[in-house]
């Protein structure tokens, strides 16, 4: 069931090619515009720090609406054929393949326009893999809370932005140092650590929360 609820998630999307076509556009054209304002030159905390808007912008888009989506009829059968456990996980682990998919979309061109600055790929992979998936994550859980606000999407903002404060630390702290070409020996484990401890929190209090936004 679980498998089938991720298979309908992929087909529902690809059938929409204009929403994908238009995250694509936009991610595209804010690194094409980003290279011709810097001139394809950033400084290592600026490229850093470009990166990862874009990033949470995109992921804001694809994440935070997943659940905007589901209201009226298609929320009445999802109730009526899916237990809310298996719904929301299905819907969060599609969220993170997605996001981390444009993510790695994202790093291509953003090396291709501007020049790439990192130096250690193997970390940055690493930390690029953790965010998306925490960022997609969180963001549907809120979203999730937000579609029985009227679907409002201001609320799913202004609700993420508090929680995900302690992943755009982190990350941003464990993306600097991959950027610099920190040696192993010196990264801070501990942070890695709490990036995976974020995404397993977060399917973990998607588990148990969304039951009782299920029978609203």
């Amino acid at each position: 069931m679980l498998l089938h609820l991720i298979k309908k998630e992929f087909l529902l999307e690809f059938r929409q090619k204009s929403t994908i076509g238009g995250v694509l556009v936009y991610v595209i054209g804010t690194i094409f515009v980003s290279a011709l304002c810097f001139k394809g030159h950033l400084d290592k905390p600026t490229w850093n720090a470009l990166f990862w808007v874009i990033t949470l912008f995109t992921s804001v888009t694809i994440s935070g609406k997943s659940f905007l989506k589901e209201t009226g009829g298609q929320a009445l059968f999802n109730f009526l054929h899916y237990s809310p456990q298996q719904f929301i996980v299905a819907k969060t682990l599609y969220n993170m393949v997605f996001m981390l998919c444009l993510s790695f979309i994202t790093f291509f061109f953003y090396g291709f326009f501007i020049k790439n600055e990192v130096q250690n790929l193997g970390l940055f992979f690493i930390v690029l893999t953790l965010a998306s998936s925490g960022l997609a994550g969180i963001l549907s859980l809120m979203s999730a809370i937000s579609s029985k606000a009227s679907g409002n999407f201001a609320i799913m903002s202004i609700l993420s932005f508090p929680v995900l404060m302690p992943l755009i630390l982190v990350v941003i702290r464990l993306s600097k140092q991959a950027v610099d070409g920190l040696e192993w020996a010196g990264v801070g484990f501990d942070f890695i650590v709490i990036l995976l401890a974020l995404n397993v929190l977060t399917i973990a209090l998607s588990f148990l929360l969304f039951p009782y936004l299920w029978r609203d």
